[in-house]
């Protein structure tokens, strides 16, 4: 079973594009996507539900900005959307579907902004998201993956220290991440590839992908009962399209 997270940056742009072909060449049970900046009354058909795919949406309130889909092959039990906090919901931020062995959690978690102006918010959400999972996790195991907005350990960025303090990079994101670990779940990528050196994020400026100056703030996160399933965990970092890269999770076994 294999499953793929990608910021795209905008949906209807990455399908224009054709940026999503590679995605289907590889065909995964599940494609989840954030920053579709898109609702479902925007898309065509064809994006709604590609051929064998079921789609799955959460958008924001606000035209244009984040939102989150899954496409799935296999029909889930349930699909609950947002984590029951309006302020966090409105945003659509973050999109869950329930199988029968597992939750998959699809998350586009807030950037704290420049001068970390948002950094309360983001606090909050990341509180919200950790309850959330716990939860899902008492009951079943859990898979969660998206942009999660931030850099974990120095070697996730290339320049850490000129960056200590900035969005993505403050102590209070990464402390937030640490309690996620620390509350059970493993950084599947890190936990895989403990000295690998990878990215999922370039900015548009200064030609930064061109030269390999990234961040890696694109994750798979799961319950450590799934460890032993996991085959592979790939950064896809020759696919374009996007600010970001997709990033792959094989699992052995198809079962839901």
């Amino acid at each position: 079973m294999q499953l793929i997270t990608w910021n795209v940056n905008g949906l209807r742009s990455v399908w224009q594009k054709k940026a999503l072909d590679p995605l289907w060449s590889r065909n995964p049970d599940l494609i989840c996507l954030q920053e579709t900046k898109a609702e479902p009354g925007q898309l065509s058909p064809e994006l709604l539900n590609p051929q064998g795919y079921e789609g799955y949406f959460l958008s924001a309130l606000r035209k244009g900005y984040s939102g989150v889909a899954v496409y799935a092959r296999q029909k889930p039990l349930r699909v609950i959307q947002g984590l029951g906090v309006e302020a966090f919901d409105d945003e659509g931020r973050v999109l869950t579907l329930e199988y029968p062995d597992w939750f998959l959690v699809n998350c586009y978690v807030p950037n704290a902004q420049a001068e970390l102006v948002r950094l309360p918010f983001r606090m909050a959400f990341d509180d919200a998201l950790r309850g959330h999972l716990q939860r899902l996790g008492a009951v079943k195991p859990v898979v969660l993956c998206g942009d999660l907005n931030v850099a974990h350990q120095p070697m996730d960025l290339k320049n850490p220290k000129s960056n200590e303090g900035n969005p993505g990079y403050s102590p209070q994101e990464r402390a937030k991440f640490t309690e996620l670990l620390d509350a059970g779940f493993v950084d599947v990528f890190r936990n895989r590839y403990p000295e690998r050196v990878a990215y999922t994020w370039w900015s548009y400026r200064q030609r930064a992908r061109e030269k390999n100056v990234g961040w890696r703030i694109d994750y798979f996160v799961t319950s450590p009962e799934l460890l032993d399933r996991v085959a592979e965990v790939e950064i896809l970092d020759g696919i374009t399209g996007s600010d970001h890269c997709p990033v792959a999770l094989t699992l052995s076994g198809r079962s839901g």
